[in-house]
């Protein structure tokens, strides 16, 4: 099944801006910090997230403070079939995602989730974002080790039990089978195409919703992958 994009970006042509904001802005929820802080050792760190279009999720992981790179991709299934068009028949056991360098001596893995879990995406929409079906556009955390894997799993205990959202949190997390990154072309998406009726539509309103969030952890430059 080819995404919605396509008609996704001339519905959002015809939009008024005004329109734009509020339709993201229903979904951002102010997580709560992790009781369970994240205690890496020094040096680069990377973090691998599935939420929908990953032109999202590194737009918003791309203003965070301590992220030296943010590449989207998929992960979950075999190497042979991490290509886009293949990858959108909802048939390979890939989600897109991103793979995100961090020095966690300026953003800890904790962090990031909260991130992740208020305005980089909804947790309760299963195998969907928003426009996007498929269990290409599942939900998913896919921790790189132990400690990422322990304080993941007690992040997702405490969100469930704060019962935040109106609907359950679907979010899993799935074992480490690689990270494959996407065609060039998707890369630095949001940064590249800014007027793109995707990005205006539904990326754009995510990455104000950092910046409103988190102003501790917004950076105005744009992380290239």
């Amino acid at each position: 099944m080819i995404r919605v994009r396509v008609l996704m970006v001339a519905v959002a042509a015809t939009l008024a801006s005004s329109c734009l904001q509020p339709a993201q802005a229903e979904a951002v929820v102010s997580a709560p910090a992790s009781v369970v802080q994240a205690k890496e050792a020094k040096g680069l760190k990377t973090a691998v997230f599935a939420g929908g279009c990953f032109w999202g999720m590194e737009a918003v992981f791309s203003h965070v403070k301590g992220v030296s790179s943010v590449v989207s991709g998929f992960e979950g299934g075999k190497q042979a079939d991490a290509h886009y068009e293949i990858v959108s028949t909802g048939t390979t056991g890939h989600a897109e995602s991103v793979r995100i360098t961090y020095d966690p001596a300026v953003v800890r893995y904790d962090q990031l989730l909260q991130v992740f879990f208020s305005v980089a995406s909804d947790p309760t929409q299963l195998n969907r974002q928003y426009p996007d079906t498929g269990t290409q556009y599942r939900n998913a955390i896919v921790p790189q080790s132990p400690e990422q894997a322990r304080v993941t799993a007690a992040y997702l205990a405490q969100l469930k039990k704060a019962d935040l959202w109106k609907r359950p949190i679907v979010t899993a997390i799935e074992p480490n089978r690689g990270f494959f990154a996407a065609e060039d072309y998707h890369q630095d998406f949001a940064l590249k195409n800014p007027n793109h009726g995707y990005i205006r539509m539904w990326d754009a309103p995510k990455v104000a919703a950092l910046k409103r969030v988190f102003p501790g952890l917004w950076k105005p430059d744009f992380t290239r992958g």
